[in-house]
């Protein structure tokens, strides 16, 4: 796996980012969007981190840092290119800056019905947390 690379998204990486979800990611969010990823992006440039092989986008991960909790969302390798490592490479990677941030736990955004996702995450040591339910209001319209 020496040919992959991750690094963090440019400003003009974000438009490739959201047609890539289209494709790799499973559902949509309320923030799905260019002003919704611009946002993130001049918030902490440094939080949307990107697999690329062979300068294909293969892969992405958010991995926020609020100052006291980490988060990961978007968890998303391209259907081509699973089971190569890539999720985990994305993984290994977001929990280094949380580590260098001072993170000490990491949670993760993960849909009850994408079941594939669920092997995956399993697969990396993460587990259903039971005694918490998201709770959500969306602010717009």
């Amino acid at each position: 796996m020496s040919d992959l690379h991750i690094g963090h998204a440019s400003a003009a990486d974000l438009p490739a980012v959201l047609e890539f979800w289209k494709g790799a990611a499973k559902g949509t969010s309320i923030s799905d969007d260019l002003a919704g990823v611009e946002r993130l992006h001049a918030r902490d440039p440094q939080a949307l981190l990107l697999a690329r092989r062979d300068g294909e986008l293969v892969g992405t991960v958010v991995a926020g840092f609020d100052g006291w909790r980490c988060h990961l969302y978007r968890l998303a390798v391209h259907p081509g290119h699973r089971r190569q490592g890539i999720g985990s490479a994305l993984l290994a990677a977001a929990e280094e800056r949380f580590e260098a941030l001072g993170g000490r736990r990491s949670d993760a955004m993960v849909l009850d019905g994408n079941a594939r996702a669920h092997g995956a995450w399993e697969a990396y040591g993460y587990h259903p947390q039971d005694a918490w339910t998201r709770w959500v209001k969306p602010l717009t319209g």
